[in-house]
């Protein structure tokens, strides 16, 4: 059990440049929230990061850029992980919960053109243009709609992609990366184009940063409160909502987007609004595509949680289901090949 009366913290993440600077935000909103308390930080080099040479479609879960860091949580070694939202399983080890959820940054992919190239958009690229990506959910959804375009894993932190993409031997034209990353990063000039639904559904949750803490730790439980922006809870926590009931990891092709209007507020909480998600599931191809959207008033996190199962079940029904297995087979099957490889 946590000790009583802390006055001081112990914030981790990931050891990346993004990571650091993720965490820096929210030891600097804690700082000003509770300035008669003390926050550190640490980094942590997990899995996720010391294997950058397989595809991730190949490696599996999200725990790949979690396990570490939890280690260290329930041990009590530090107090406070700070996540990519879209990183993190959407069901956490025993003993660990999201504690906080900050206001989302722009959600969307960006198109990252080559230094020196002339084109602007996606429809600008040639045939036979290189494009890089680790993630097959956006390769899958591209596919639909730009055929003509090759797709190469491109893998490392976003400095070291970059440089792959502008190195003037390298293949890659373009590279598709989350906005919100290049934005933190300060590399928002570098963006070409955002690539927004229904070109391009983002990841569940993407954009958001999360808190996740000890399920023991009223203290840290009642920090988390202050940071926490309920129009981005509601919002993810449908979304990861959707993505738990499909049982889609760090590599399935689901796509999201989510809105919420008609806002009602007592006292500054959030107490009801209309809550719109779509979710896609695409094959690897690109040549099946399910997608559905719900709508519905709802006035709490589990309401917001239930339309995201909802909608899962009704892609399940369309046709989801036989894509998310068919990529279950095929992920067992290239693993096994890469084995035997080695």
């Amino acid at each position: 059990m946590a000790s009583s009366s802390r006055t001081s913290f112990v914030l981790a993440s990931r050891a990346s440049k993004l990571a650091q600077i993720q965490t820096n935000i929210v030891r600097d909103g804690l700082e000003t929230t509770f300035p008669a308390l003390s926050f550190s930080t640490s980094f942590m080099t997990t899995e996720g990061d010391k294997n950058q040479s397989q595809a991730l479609y190949l490696l599996g879960g999200k725990a790949l850029w979690t396990k570490e860091l939890e280690v260290a949580l329930k041990e009590d070694v530090v107090d406070m992980l700070i996540h990519s939202l879209k990183d993190v399983p959407t069901t956490l080890p025993h003993g660990c919960e999201i504690g906080a959820i900050l206001e989302r940054e722009n959600p969307v992919d960006s198109l990252v053109v080559k230094q020196g190239l002339p084109y602007r958009t996606l429809e600008d690229l040639p045939d036979g243009s290189v494009v890089g990506t680790s993630s097959v959910r956006r390769v899958a959804q591209l596919r639909r709609s730009f055929p003509g375009l090759v797709f190469l894993d491109v893998r490392g932190n976003l400095n070291t992609r970059l440089a792959k993409l502008d190195a003037p031997d390298g293949p890659y034209t373009a590279l598709i990366l989350a906005k919100a990353g290049l934005v933190r990063l300060g590399m928002g000039d570098r963006i070409t184009a955002d690539l927004a639904a229904p070109i391009l559904f983002h990841a569940v949750s993407q954009g958001a940063l999360a808190i996740e803490i000890r399920a023991d730790d009223q203290e840290a439980r009642e920090l988390c409160k202050a940071l926490t922006h309920q129009e981005t809870q509601w919002k993810c926590l449908a979304e990861r909502a959707l993505l738990r009931e499909l049982e889609g990891g760090c590599s399935v092709p689901v796509g999201v987007s989510t809105s919420l209007s008609q806002i009602d507020k007592s006292a500054g909480k959030l107490t009801r609004a209309t809550l719109e998600i779509t979710g896609c599931v695409t094959s690897l191809d690109g040549s099946v595509h399910v997608q559905d959207t719900l709508s519905q008033e709802v006035e709490s996190i589990q309401g917001a949680e239930e339309l995201g199962k909802n909608l899962a079940t009704k892609l399940m029904a369309n046709g989801a289901k036989v894509i998310l297995d068919d990529i279950t087979r095929d992920r067992r099957k290239r693993a096994s090949e890469a084995e035997t490889a080695e």
